[in-house]
């Protein structure tokens, strides 16, 4: 049978059109650029690179943007910036999203929010008494395939949801952000919030959570597995940068399933499968991704809102609370929280 849903991802290119500013200038930065410009309204016209004037002229250069700063507070001052996404180390997301707050800006910050729920307090904290837009870029959750998935179980598709599964893991321990303490690196902040937020979308807020990890000489989780309890159903998480995993995600339900293809947090495809025999497909394949979110500021922004419907200030403290309590189980504390 073919796939209708009620509720699908509004288009990018309908989103109204602000001009971007972007803190960082590492591969992230290069993805949301692209995606702005070339599959939004929207327009990226400047960059800033803390550690050089010279990395953010190269960024500027390569993707076509007419202005780049060696300073962030230069970048935050510039009236044409209407919008900054903040694409700096774990570390180092809640200063640089606060000094564009106070400058007025409307703010993107990338996922994980911050390193820890304090620092994610301190955004909101700033976001609500200025008045202005902030999201953490929990890209997954804007994208196609996540619109029709809600909407699917919403519908009843798979009866009550019982059960959640999803992986994230990537050979990527080598890199150095990923290996140091001081940059909040390892597995959980970069590639195990993806299953988290994915549970938090599906069930919520668990009321117990397990965990297990493995940590490094360094003191960061290499890998971690995670089990988290709700009023009737469970989740079941695992992430590692010491490997390739399936990153697939599943959702049981009393009355059939939901089997995303991997990669699950990118655009993809999920069939849903009944317990009657009958089953459909959904493809929301897409190029990029990072599009889906920008238009989401976009329209928050138009719209006089101070945070997404879908993804709420109050949503990113919860899944930070989550991490939190991970880490105090498994036993990463960053050095600048000692």
């Amino acid at each position: 049978m073919t796939a209708t849903t009620p509720f699908t991802a509004p288009h990018p290119m309908n989103a109204p059109a602000y001009k971007w500013g972007i803190l960082g200038a590492g591969g992230i930065a290069r993805k949301l650029a692209d995606a702005v410009n070339d599959l939004t309204q929207s327009e990226v016209v400047a960059v800033a690179a803390a550690s050089s004037q010279e990395r953010a002229q190269a960024f500027a250069d390569e993707k076509g943007i007419a202005k780049a700063y060696g300073s962030y507070e230069e970048l935050v001052a510039d009236p044409e910036v209407d919008i900054v996404y903040v694409a700096t180390t774990h570390n180092n997301h809640h200063e640089p999203a606060i000094l564009a707050i106070n400058a007025g800006k409307h703010v993107l910050v990338e996922k994980a929010f911050t390193q820890n729920e304090a620092q994610a307090q301190q955004i909101v904290d700033a976001a609500r008494a200025k008045g202005v837009f902030v999201m953490e870029a929990m890209w997954a959750r804007h994208l196609p395939h996540m619109y029709a998935l809600r909407a699917a179980i919403a519908r009843g598709e798979i009866g009550r949801v019982i059960s959640v599964q999803a992986d994230h893991g990537q050979p990527i321990a080598h890199v150095e952000r990923m290996a140091r303490a001081d940059l909040a690196g390892g597995a959980l902040l970069d590639l195990g919030v993806y299953p988290i937020a994915f549970a938090h979308d599906i069930l919520g807020v668990p009321t117990t959570i397990t965990a297990v990890g493995d940590l490094t000489d360094a003191g960061v989780d290499g890998q971690v597995s995670m089990v988290f309890q709700y009023e009737g159903a469970q989740a079941s998480l695992t992430t590692t940068m010491n490997g390739r995993t399936p990153c697939q995600a599943h959702i049981g339900g009393t009355e059939g399933a939901i089997e995303i293809e991997g990669t699950f947090y990118n655009p993809t495809r999920f069939t849903v499968r009944r317990l009657d025999g009958t089953s459909w497909t959904y493809d929301g394949s897409a190029p990029n991704g990072f599009q889906f979110e920008a238009a989401e500021v976009a329209r928050g922004v138009a719209a006089g809102l101070t945070e997404s419907p879908l993804h709420t200030l109050e949503n990113s403290l919860e899944i930070m609370r989550i991490m939190d309590e991970v880490r105090a189980q498994i036993g990463v504390v960053y050095p600048n929280e000692r």
